[in-house]
């Protein structure tokens, strides 16, 4: 079935089922949660008896919603302001039962007459997750994060011994882990792996394939459980891109891969490593629009910090098969990949909206895909390794290195304004300038700590 553009009203009897079924299982309160212009986690909350009522006609928000900032500054523009309202409708398909008594459901943005809000960040997927099958296509994404383990108060962190990767790491915090692996179970995530990770206090978790508005969904509701497990064990989780000022950085890797007709377009085809035509023209699209979108993949005032060559992040716009510093790594199809081949975006963290920053990508992707774009060179060294000839000659572009730059080129962008229309564009922008505005020219240790914990359920 066809992912509608717009999400769907149940039938009275079929949400009074799911109702009922809430109720039966415990559920006293459901969640209507949405993850909004500054990539920070917000919603709802309504008694279990009212979630039909929320998921046909919403509950209200005011229109500031859309330019709520990560320190809760409103960014109000020209259309966006202390007039008007919305509605937040939660997905009631979608919803989950976490446990404790709540519910959660990813929730969408509508106007009081019922019309699908120009500035719903969710809607903004649902719609190029619809505009791909419309092509023929089938998508799985799946998403990664790392996030940083703290004490509840990071000022008494310290001396704690820490090994990249290291058991020793995990089993310093197996309680949490163990519960936390057990929410996900509960909620059927889908949990790949659960690890310590290179940087000092900072662990992984990746989860598997799903299309692309279920995966996302599915990354929100662990962002919500990571944090309420956390709380539980007297801990914090910052999913900051730049949590600690000498440290590496948190990010949020996208995974995809494409089918048609069954068949996969990133292998079996003759072109590099197997990718068909295709697949070529879906890589290129998206290296191709990058450097213009990266304000929505990598947007926040400290996202530049981690967005830098040997971090890992992915800091230029080129393709290459596992090469972990090119923005675009091509995971191949071998005995060693279960899913197949599929294309890891590694320049998105955790500040970005990750409906906006999934919906980018497979939008810049299909453009890619109509236009016929060859792929471009593969790079297969560290791109900042390249001469100037070399870099010319295979196409490499440094994505934008500063705040500024990167939102700069965003407002500029005529391919983010055809993706996105102009008022989500709008409100993204202005949640982001605030930012700039406000720490662009402050100490970066001053906003390292001021914002750690800003994108944190």
């Amino acid at each position: 079935m066809a992912t509608p553009e717009s999400l769907p009203v149940m039938p009275a009897d079929e949400a009074q089922a799911v109702t009922e079924a809430l109720r039966a299982a415990g559920v006293r309160l459901v969640v209507g949660a949405i993850i909004d212009s500054a990539g920070v986690s917000r919603g709802k909350q309504v008694p279990v008896g009212r979630a039909g009522s929320m998921h046909r006609s919403g509950v209200g928000a005011s229109s500031t919603w859309a330019v709520f900032c990560a320190d809760n500054a409103i960014a109000a523009t020209p259309r966006i302001g202390a007039v008007g309202d919305l509605r937040l409708r939660a997905d009631l398909a979608a919803a989950v039962d976490v446990g404790g008594g709540l519910a959660w459901a990813p929730a969408e943005v509508f106007t009081q007459d019922g019309s699908a809000s120009p500035v719903c960040w969710r809607g903004f997927l649902r719609r190029q997750q619809a505009a791909a099958e419309a092509l023929g296509l089938e998508v799985l994404a799946a998403g990664e994060m790392e996030f940083s383990l703290l004490p509840a108060r990071p000022d008494s962190a310290g001396g704690e011994r820490w090994s990249a990767y290291g058991l020793g790491s995990a089993l310093d915090h197996q309680d949490f882990l163990l519960d936390l692996e057990a929410e996900f179970d509960r909620a059927k995530l889908g949990l790949e792996q659960l690890h310590a990770e290179y940087g000092d206090r900072q662990f992984e978790f990746s989860l598997t394939p799903a299309a692309p508005l279920q995966a996302v969904d599915k990354l929100a509701l662990a962002r919500f459980l990571l944090g309420r497990t956390a709380r539980r064990h007297g801990l914090a989780v910052s999913l900051s891109p730049k949590p600690f000022l000498d440290g590496v950085g948190n990010g949020a890797h996208l995974h995809m891969s494409f089918l048609r007709d069954g068949k996969p377009l990133l292998s079996g085809g003759e072109g590099p490593h197997g990718i068909t035509p295709d697949g070529g023209s879906l890589i290129a699209g998206i290296v191709e629009q990058l450097p213009e979108l990266t304000g929505l993949l990598a947007p926040s005032a400290l996202s530049s910090l981690r967005l830098q060559p040997g971090m890992w992040s992915g800091a230029y716009a080129c393709w290459g098969l596992e090469n972990r510093e090119a923005a675009v790594r091509l995971c191949a199809a071998t005995v060693g990949n279960p899913y197949g081949a599929n294309i890891e975006v590694k320049c998105v963290d955790p500040a970005a909206n990750p409906y906006v920053a999934c919906g980018a990508i497979l939008a810049a992707a299909l453009d890619g895909l109509r236009a016929g774009t060859p792929l471009p060179p593969e790079v297969t060294v560290a791109p900042a390794s390249l001469t100037e000839d070399e870099t010319k000659r295979l196409g490499v572009v440094r994505l934008p290195g500063t705040h500024a730059a990167a939102l700069d080129a965003l407002e500029q962008s005529a391919a983010a304004r055809r993706h996105l229309g102009a008022e989500l564009l709008e409100a993204l922008v202005a949640v982001r300038r605030h930012e700039q505005a406000e720490y662009g020219g402050a100490d970066m240790q001053t906003v390292v700590d001021r914002l750690r914990f800003a994108w944190s359920v």
